[in-house]
């Protein structure tokens, strides 16, 4: 398989490894850009992983509750301006409230707010605002008592980042610091139960030929797989991890100690996952005087 220029540099973006070493790792792997990553670890070559959602999309993720039922809604705009209008956020306000009523995103698209569905109703509002929008997505949590947080708050209940925390217990500061923590650090899963498997197997692998590269005895990279493992729990899963507010304690031992149990999490950042095909600013003046 040909390897392209574009090719390399998604490579080199997402791992930050040199220009050589990310052609020779496509050219190892046929041109598969998440088997090349992998090589790229293996060898020690990759800087610290990247995400592979980036952050482009401009709106607002607002988050609502109403008795055991938390929702998190992602509505988009195209630019930040939007995100600060009055009249969009009142929108969102609506929708977000409207998906305490239904269970998934098309249900919400069709419920009705003021008389229109609510898919409606944003297309009504790019016609007077002038911009693009969309509900892009929602998410439900329920438990005992679910706690809210919102990051970079545009009004109340909206912002960047939309967090919802579900808890057996009933200690409302301490969920909300949990959802801040939430916010700051991402966990891939509440537990280690709750990752997929085939992620997990995938790391496994990974840190196994890391350790292989060595050179050790395969009875000494065993016992290096399990320590290696439990590092990579406390990082990716919430109960793992440190607590920010007091990282002697895991927040699982946080939450011990504050006399609740944490049972689920959301959190949905405005524009995750979607990616913008950036524009060379000055190439672009120059064909237009061209």
């Amino acid at each position: 398989m040909a390897i392209t220029a574009a090719m390399v540099k998604e490579l080199r973006d997402s791992t930050g490894a040199g220009m050589m070493d990310a052609k020779k790792a496509l050219t190892e792997n046929d041109g598969n850009i998440e088997a090349a990553v992998d090589w790229l670890r293996t060898k020690g070559l990759a800087k610290a992983a990247k995400k592979s959602g980036r952050t482009a999309a401009e709106g607002l993720v607002a988050v609502a509750v109403s008795g055991n039922k938390g929702v998190a809604v992602e509505v988009n705009s195209e630019t930040d301006f939007v995100g600060k209008n009055a009249d969009f956020q009142a929108m969102v306000a609506k929708i977000a409230a409207a998906a305490l009523n239904v269970a998934d995103i098309d249900a919400l698209k069709a419920f009705e707010i003021d008389g229109k569905s609510v898919e409606q109703t944003v297309t009504d509002a790019v016609a007077v605002i002038g911009e693009n929008m969309g509900v892009r997505r929602m998410a439900v949590l329920e438990g005992d008592n679910v706690v809210t947080y919102v990051h970079n708050a545009a009004a109340d209940g909206m912002g960047n980042i939309g967090v919802l925390v579900a808890m057996k217990g009933d200690n409302a500061a301490f969920g909300r610091q949990v959802a801040m923590h939430i916010a700051a650090t991402n966990p891939a899963a509440l537990d280690e139960g709750s990752l997929d498997a085939a992620v997990v197997e995938k790391e496994k692998q990974v840190q196994m030929d890391i350790a292989r590269e060595s050179g050790k005895p395969e009875a000494v990279i065993e016992k290096m797989i399990v320590g290696r493992m439990k590092k990579y729990m406390s990082e990716v899963t919430l109960v793992n991890q440190q607590f920010v507010v007091n990282p002697d304690l895991t927040v699982a031992a946080a939450a011990a100690e504050a006399g609740v149990e944490i049972t689920g999490y959301v959190r949905l950042e405005k524009g995750e996952g979607i990616e913008v095909v950036e524009e060379d600013f000055a190439a672009e003046v120059a064909k237009l005087n061209g």
